[in-house]
């Protein structure tokens, strides 16, 4: 069994910061691919940022220039750091990554997600 926990999520006013974190846990062999989504009221999920097995990213253009995903391979944790928040912001964030497990399967997993609110 493999796990995805999100946390860091919460209220924060137009213009601040908040960190995301997501730990893999369970039966981790290794991972791969390992991204953000976002999914506000009434909308799809959408990507938010991802970062490769090399440390390579890439951005949708919403997260462009705000938005930093960092992975630390030691802990199985991958992050987003966000700024410069907007309203727009406002979503729940769920962490996705790219997991082999020790029967040598490869899947990918999902968290249950975290709240951001960027309110006044």
């Amino acid at each position: 069994q493999v796990q995805l926990v999100e946390s860091g999520g919460g209220l924060v006013q137009p213009g601040g910061s908040l960190r995301l974190s997501c730990v893999a846990s369970g039966s981790v062999f290794s991972i791969n691919t390992m991204a953000w989504f976002r999914q506000a009221p009434g909308e799809e999920r959408d990507l938010v940022a991802t970062i490769y097995s090399d440390d390579s990213t890439n951005y949708a253009d919403s997260a462009m220039g705000r938005f930093t995903i960092s992975r630390d391979n030691a802990k199985n944790t991958v992050y987003l750091q966000m700024s410069s928040l907007k309203p727009e912001d406002t979503a729940v964030y769920y962490c996705n990554a790219e997991i082999r497990d020790y029967t040598s399967r490869t899947r990918h997993y999902w968290g249950k997600g975290t709240l951001v609110t960027v309110s006044s």
